[in-house]
């Protein structure tokens, strides 16, 4: 999702329970706080490093780093960029990350490379109005053959005139290269004006699960057919998905995202901006995932928090045509295990994605945590580790 340019200074408010609006209250009864799990992850920070705006590597320009993984095959990490090839062609870096329970020492670019279309071709500047620009999102390592997945939302036009893009999930080799693409549900897809995922609002997040046998994606934002985007009263339903590597459906469920923290700014032309950028499935619970749940609001700034959240015991609604309609729906149960107002961090700002690092000797699992500046000069690349157990 792309935020407002405008500077962000983020506001303190704890909400640990969805409100969601009055017809999915009534039906998934939500005003129950969500159930804590026995074994709900507690997290710490371990530290930070903030990278240079418009940093130059290699003849690109470092920014809009929308999502990042951890590579078991050469133990570096890879960043995705969000530029839809406007400064350069879209693409992904890889870097050497230098973290321990000491915090974040160092941030090393190693190298980058464009997504190639299946012609071989980089992917063209939206404003070409070809219809084949793309909207790079998450990007995850595969788990099995180190080749990267990688997810991108597409674009339904706020206007008559320029083409709507479809979501995809694609795959790559180390170097870019298109290798393929993942079937996505039916209901992913941009259809007709009430219906299918909003506008900038569609896949950003994606996670490997189950030793690299799951693919689980999320919608940033609740369908359109699914009902209205949160506000200060309630909160809303976005549907995760879990599918295999070859695209079955192995089901599909509602996750309860936070209404509205605080009050626009009224003199801003911004309305708030929601949604859940990443989910990380747990290595050991294929039904337990992290999700970040990231807010913006004008006059107050981001709201970043963490979530332990399962699919357990939640509705499958693959079936389910809105989840508005009065079906009944039990969402995921989930429980915060961090708000990112009090981690003591230099700065809050548009963190978008997220991964696991490697293993402390307190027992405890780093995880990183990446902002998108969207290239501007009153945001950060903000790169942050914390210890989760």
């Amino acid at each position: 999702m792309r935020a407002s340019l405008t500077r962000r200074v983020c506001a303190a408010a704890l909400l640990l329970t969805s409100t969601l609006t009055p017809a999915v209250a009534a039906a998934a009864q939500p005003g129950d706080p969500a159930p804590s799990s026995e074994r709900a992850a507690h997290a710490r920070l371990l530290g930070e490093k903030i990278v240079p705006y418009k940093l130059d590597f290699q003849g690109t320009t470092v920014g809009g780093l929308s999502g990042l993984d951890r590579n078991r095959c050469t133990g570096e990490y890879v960043f995705i960029s969000d530029d839809r090839s406007y400064l350069q062609p879209a693409r992904f870096y890889t870097a050497k990350l230098d973290v321990d329970a000491g915090g974040v020492h160092s941030v090393d670019f190693t190298g980058t490379h464009a997504f190639l279309q299946p012609d071989g071709s980089v992917y063209p500047s939206p404003s070409i109005g070809d219809g084949k620009a793309v909207d790079p999102e998450e990007i995850r390592v595969d788990p099995r053959s180190c080749h990267y997945w990688w997810a991108q939302e597409g674009d339904r036009p706020a206007t008559a005139g320029p083409p709507v893009i479809q979501p995809s999930i694609q795959y790559a080799s180390p170097t870019g290269a298109y290798l393929g693409r993942l079937r996505l549900p039916a209901n992913y897809e941009i259809t007709t004006e009430d219906r299918g995922p909003r506008r900038n609002q569609a896949i950003e997040a994606i996670t490997f699960g189950d030793r690299g046998r799951v693919l689980t994606s999320a919608i940033e934002g609740p369908l359109l057919q699914d009902g209205p985007v949160p506000d200060l009263e309630h909160g809303a339903l976005v549907r995760v998905t879990k599918q295999t590597r070859e695209g079955r459906m192995l089901g599909q469920f509602a996750y309860p995202i936070e209404k509205i923290f605080a009050a626009s700014d009224p003199n801003s032309p911004w309305g708030p901006d929601t949604g859940v950028p990443s989910i990380l499935a747990f290595p050991d619970d294929p039904d337990r995932y992290l999700v970040l749940e990231r807010t913006w609001v004008a006059g107050s700034g981001y709201k970043i928090r963490l979530f332990d959240a399962t699919t357990r015991g939640a509705t499958d609604v693959r079936a389910v045509d809105s989840l508005v309609a009065g079906t009944p729906v039990t969402p995921m149960r989930k429980t915060l295990v961090a708000d990112f107002d009090t981690l003591g961090l230099s700065t809050v700002d548009n963190t978008e994605g997220m991964t696991w690092g490697p293993a402390l000797p307190s027992g405890e699992r780093t995880l990183i945590l990446v902002s998108d500046d969207n290239f501007a000069d009153d945001a950060v690349t903000q790169i942050v580790a914390l210890a989760v157990r």
